[in-house]
């Protein structure tokens, strides 16, 4: 009966969340829909790697994890995401897009 599957033995509830209500992040992979945001076909991208968006709640899954419920301007959805996939914004950090991969190439 034990056959519980987890992508991590970290139990993050026996602590604080990492984010808090209003806090911009950037989303560090981009995010498909895996069948439960509704309108959209299964494998669809909701959210591109290092697009920005704030946290609009917190709540809960497996008892285990933190779910970051985070509205993103550009796309506008709001996806529910781990802490794994999301990375902290500093102060007028969002204004510097990250670097497009021909960009990078130049430097």
């Amino acid at each position: 009966m034990n056959n519980i599957v987890r992508d991590s033995d970290v139990v993050e509830l026996s602590g604080l969340p990492c984010f808090s209500f209003g806090e911009k992040v950037r989303a560090n992979r981009s995010i498909r829909n895996d069948g439960t945001y509704p309108g959209k076909e299964i494998g669809e991208v909701l959210v591109k790697k290092g697009e920005v968006g704030h946290v609009v709640s917190i709540g809960t899954f497996l008892q285990q994890f933190y779910i970051y419920g985070v509205a993103f301007l550009e796309s506008g959805y709001r996806v529910g995401m781990k802490r794994k996939e999301l990375d902290a914004l500093g102060p007028g950090e969002e204004l510097d897009d990250p670097p497009l991969p021909e960009e990078e190439a130049l430097s």
